[in-house]
């Protein structure tokens, strides 16, 4: 009998880490033909379900992007690991959205905390 509990339990452990660990799709997937990624268009779930060293490398991206647009040529390593984060586990819980859209809602609860607000 415990022998058949074990047996059921190992059986289960095994099927549940499969389900947990499907696999990532890399960032290429979504290129064109050129290679070119539209940044603009590339979903929370395609984020969600990369690589996470394509996620780092895209949120970085998006990063130096922002900055640019902003005129500001630096990088605060500390508060854009934190936002990398923020935009991720946002996705996370939002796979139908677009990560410059949820960018835009990280930045904004961002800017709200620490009392910016925009004109």
């Amino acid at each position: 009998m415990i022998r058949t509990v074990l047996l059921a339990g190992a059986i289960l452990a095994s099927g549940a880490s499969v389900a947990l660990s499907q696999s990532a799709t890399p960032l290429s997937a979504y290129a064109d033909e050129n290679g070119f990624l539209d940044v603009q268009a590339l979903t929370c779930a395609q984020l969600a379900g990369t690589y996470q060293q394509d996620a780092d490398a895209l949120t970085a991206w998006y990063s130096g992007w922002y900055n640019g647009l902003a005129k500001k040529h630096y990088y605060d390593i500390k508060k854009g690991k934190q936002m990398e984060h923020e935009v991720i586990v946002y996705c996370k819980a939002n796979l139908d959205k677009k990560i410059i859209d949820a960018i835009a809602v990280v930045f904004k609860d961002e800017r709200a905390k620490l009392g910016i607000e925009l004109k």
